[in-house]
């Protein structure tokens, strides 16, 4: 390929950057073309949103003729046929438009904002149907990508803490921020299947981001086939962990995003003190994403933000959601369609009281 020979358009603009809504809009389509635009494999030619002064403001802000501003993201398609879409809408659209998008003539790769979908059932059909038309899947989980976070999976890889025997994480909740943090643990083990899932929630207020509940409080825990074990803590208040991720092994232990200025830090067994590392890069990085789907596009190999490896997350998030339904452990494969949460929320098991209105904290996608 040639420079600018892949064509980019956007599904799902969503307002203007400057005025987010949380829990609603984080702006990830300005996010994405501000990293497609810094390529120059890529030009910015299309973009579609259902409120057509969102799009405009979109293409006025990233020089898309606006010839090619779309209120129906299928007239867009067949008009302009790019080669990449990325797909920056609530959760809950994502099967729908990915598998329209996945039919259309001449595309080739679709990169969906996390997390994948509402439910199993449609991640799944997502990825089939993709499979079946030859177009490349990513999802943004673009953490496992960014330098720290591999920096981190190659310290484990070279043995630096010995044998992983222990990951734990903290964030604010399972399904949507928890998303990047259980893919991240995946990527640490090298992607390694999972045995089993257990896990407890607490949902008392509702939380609804992005078109999806997610619970107040969670405590999981799941184990890797090999038996290494995974503990995930969510929840805004008290975390469990000073850090985002700790990974304890054999002979020392390493934390990504430590309380402090450090990205990460390790600690041998026979060290006195930690040894603080700072890779210079952020800790999520979409630059890195879009070399990511370009370098599956040229290689034909499966991307780091491939679907399969986005399936494998999505599964231990509604397996811990399943295994809080059924009451007990839930062991792999999972076979459930449907999200628990938002079942047990449709069916009255569980009945969160309304949101407080109160200021919502900062948010990261």
């Amino acid at each position: 390929m040639t420079v600018s020979d892949y064509h980019v358009a956007f599904i799902g603009t969503g307002p203007e950057p400057d005025n987010p809504v949380w829990g609603e809009s984080a702006a990830m389509a300005y996010h994405h073309a501000a990293a497609y635009d810094e390529d120059d494999r890529c030009s910015l030619v299309a973009c579609a949103d259902i409120v057509e002064e969102n799009a405009s403001a979109f293409a006025d802000r990233n020089g898309i003729d606006p010839s090619n501003v779309f209120t129906d993201y299928a007239e867009m398609l067949q008009e302009v046929e790019p080669d990449i879409v990325s797909v920056c809408t609530p959760v809950p659209t994502h099967a729908d438009i990915v598998i329209d998008c996945a039919n259309a003539d001449g595309l080739r790769a679709i990169h969906c904002e996390k997390p994948m979908a509402d439910t199993m059932a449609a991640s799944r059909r997502m990825i089939d149907v993709c499979d079946e038309r030859g177009v490349q899947l990513t999802f943004n989980h673009q953490r496992r990508v960014a330098t720290p976070s591999r920096r981190v999976a190659e310290l484990v890889r070279e043995g630096a803490i010995g044998d992983v025997t222990r990951v734990e994480l903290a964030t604010k909740n399972l399904f949507d921020a928890g998303t990047h943090l259980v893919d991240l643990c995946n990527s640490i083990l090298d992607d390694r299947p999972v045995a089993w899932v257990m896990g407890q929630i607490d949902y008392r207020e509702e939380n609804v981001r992005y078109g999806v509940h997610n619970e107040n409080q969670a405590l999981a825990r799941w184990q890797y086939e090999d038996g290494t074990d995974a503990i995930i803590a969510t929840g805004d208040e008290n975390p469990l962990i000073a850090c985002d991720v700790r990974v304890t092994g054999t002979e020392g232990e390493l934390e990504l995003n430590p309380d402090g200025d450090a990205q990460l830090r390790v600690k041998t067994a026979d060290a006195a003190a930690w040894d603080e590392i700072d890779t210079g890069e952020p800790l999520a990085d979409i630059l890195e994403a879009v070399d990511d789907i370009i370098r599956g596009l040229e290689t034909d190999e499966e991307p780091q933000l491939g679907g399969q490896r986005a399936l494998q997350t999505m599964e231990i998030i509604l397996g811990c959601y399943e295994s809080v339904r059924r009451r007990e452990r839930v062991d792999f494969p999972l076979s459930i369609e449907d999200n628990p949460l938002v079942s047990m929320v449709e069916s009255g098991e569980l009945s969160p009281e309304p949101a407080r209105d109160e200021a919502a904290p900062d948010a990261e996608d």
